[in-house]
C-alpha cells in the first residue's frame, strides 16, 4: 500500500525468537531467566487494588527511581524507565537521529539496531568485530556524521565483553552520545555505570527482563547525566511503563540476595555448559552473558537447531551476512541443560 512512508514500505521489521503457543518445549532460543522471580515481586503485585489500576501510573516511575538509585549508588535523576530496554532504545534513536542522520553500531550485535534506524529513516551504519571479537579503533574513527552510537556489552550474539578503558577511548573520541547496551551485564565481571559520571555523552541502558526474571512484565531503565534524561523524558510516551511493572520492578531490583543467588547458578551452568559444548566440537567464545555463542566449521548449524527443535528443544539459530552463522543457547535450568547434552551428540 502506498499509505506508508518508503522507508516502512521497505521495512523487514524485527524477528523476535520463537515463543510457542501450544505444546510443551525446552525453550533456550530467548535469553529469558530459567528461574521464577523472587516472591517479593508477586507479592508486591498482588498488594496493587483495584483503585490503583483504575487511575493512570506515575509519568516517572518514581518508586523505581528511587531504589535503583539506592541499589545502583546513583542519583534518581539519572535514571530514565521504559517499557524494556527496547523502549529505551527506540526513544535514543527517535531523539538524537533524524531522517537521513547516521546511527553507527557493532556488528554482529543486537538485530533491533539496524530496525530502529530503518523506522526512524536514518542511516544505520555497522561497524565489525574482529573474528575474535574485539573491536578496534574504527567504530570511533571518522564519525563526524554521526548523531548516535550504540554499542552492546555484553555483545549478542558472542556474550563477549569489551573493557572500560576502551569504552571511555570511544566516548571521548565520538562526537556524538555513546549507548552501551547493558541488558545482560549483570552476569559480567564489569560494567560501565560508573563511567557514566565521567563522560557527559555515555548513556548506559539496562533491562529487568533477564537477571530480575521480568521478561514478561517489560521493564528497562537507562542511566545518564541528568540533563539528557530530563530531554529525553520529553521524548518518551507519557505512560510508558505500567503500574503492574513498576511496582514489580522496584521489588525486584530491591531483592538484591535473590539477584545475586540466581546471577551465581546461571553463572555455574554457563561454565558447564561451555565445557561440555566445546568437548562436542562447537567454538564457544567466552560468554558474560546468559548465553552461548556456539558455531562450527564441520556441520550446518541449521541442521542442528531443525533437529533439536524436532525434539521440542528450543535454540536460536542465528546468520549474519558477511560474517558467519551459528547457534545462540540460552543458559536452562540444569534439568534443561542436561536434556539438551544428552540429545545433542546423537545430531553430531
Amino acid at each position: 500500500m502506498e499509505y506508508f512512508r518508503p522507508n516502512i514500505r521497505s521495512l523487514d521489521g524485527y524477528t523476535p525468537g520463537e515463543q510457542p503457543q501450544q505444546g510443551k518445549f525446552i525453550k533456550l532460543n530467548t535469553n529469558e531467566n530459567a528461574y521464577a522471580p523472587p516472591d517479593s515481586v508477586l507479592q508486591a503485585i498482588r498488594g496493587v487494588d483495584g483503585v490503583r489500576l483504575s487511575r493512570y501510573p506515575d509519568p516517572d516511575a518514581t518508586a523505581f527511581r528511587a531504589a535503583a538509585a539506592t541499589v545502583l549508588g546513583v542519583e534518581s535523576d539519572c535514571i530514565l524507565c521504559g517499557n524494556g530496554s527496547d523502549d529505551l532504545l527506540t526513544i535514543l534513536v527517535r531523539a538524537f537521529a533524524g531522517e537521513g542522520d547516521t546511527v553507527r553500531y557493532s556488528y554482529p550485535g543486537y538485530i533491533l539496531y539496524p530496525t530502529l534506524c530503518d523506522i526512524q529513516g536514518c542511516l544505520g551504519e555497522p561497524v565489525r568485530y574482529e573474528k575474535n571479537w574485539s573491536m578496534n579503533d574504527s567504530f570511533s574513527a571518522n564519525a563526524n556524521h554521526l548523531r548516535l552510537a550504540v554499542l552492546a556489552n555484553p555483545n549478542s550474539p558472542s556474550g563477549t565483553v569489551l573493557g572500560a578503558d576502551q569504552i571511555l577511548k570511544f566516548a571521548d573520541t565520538l562526537p556524538c552520545p555513546l549507548v552501551v547496551d547493558e541488558a545482560y551485564v549483570d552476569f559480567a565481571d564489569e560494567h560501565c555505570l560508573a563511567l557514566v559520571r565521567e563522560r557527559p555523552n555515555l548513556i548506559v541502558t539496562r533491562s529487568m527482563s533477564k537477571s530480575h526474571a521480568l521478561a514478561g512484565l517489560r521493564f528497562g531503565y537507562l542511566v545518564a547525566n541528568p540533563t539528557l534524561v530530563e530531554r529525553l523524558s520529553r521524548v518518551k510516551d507519557s505512560y510508558n511503563c505500567d503500574t503492574l511493572s513498576i511496582v514489580g520492578a522496584t521489588a525486584a531490583i530491591l531483592d538484591q540476595r535473590w539477584s545475586t543467588e540466581n546471577r551465581e547458578k546461571i553463572k555455574s551452568t554457563r561454565s558447564r555448559m561451555h565445557q561440555a559444548l566445546s568437548e562436542m566440537g562447537f567454538a564457544i567464545p567466552h560468554s558474560q552473558a546468559n548465553f552461548l555463542w556456539c558455531t562450527r566449521s564441520d556441520k550446518r548449524t541449521r541442521d542442528i537447531y531443525e533437529k533439536l527443535k524436532l525434539e521440542r528443544i528450543l535454540v536460536r539459530y542465528m546468520e549474519y551476512p558477511e560474517w558467519g552463522d551459528g547457534l545462540r543457547i540460552t543458559v536452562g535450568t540444569d534439568p534443561q541443560v542436561d536434556a539438551l547434552l544428552e540429545i545433542l551428540p546423537s545430531m553430531l
